[in-house]
């Protein structure tokens, strides 16, 4: 589990660094500089049309919701099969303690 965890980890960090990169502005008085806010728009504007911070590109959100979801399911499936062949191991244990005519 662990390890579906950091391949987790690892696909999805390069998602998100061009997001982090695009608001750094640098520390220190240097790196600080006016806040613009922009003005509100109340008619539709085509996303071809916005400023480049402003777009929000969706495939690589894309490929990872389906990364993430692919390494849910298969964490899950590892997940029940451990815990069948525990529950295997247990009937078969108790099958030859039966035939042995032990009790557990």
């Amino acid at each position: 589990m662990r390890a579906a965890l950091l391949v987790l980890v690892l696909l999805t960090a390069p998602l998100g660094a061009p997001a982090l990169a695009a608001g750094f502005t640098g520390f220190g008085a240097a790196g600080q500089q006016p806040e613009t806010q922009p003005k509100p728009v109340d008619e539709f504007v085509p996303v071809s049309q916005l400023p480049p911070q402003d777009q929000l590109p969706a495939a690589p959100l894309l490929v990872g919701a389906y990364a993430f979801v692919w390494l849910a399911l298969f964490g899950y499936v590892v997940s029940v099969g451990r815990r069948l062949s525990k529950v295997q191991h247990e009937v078969e244990r108790l099958e030859s303690d039966i035939a042995k005519g032990t009790r557990a």
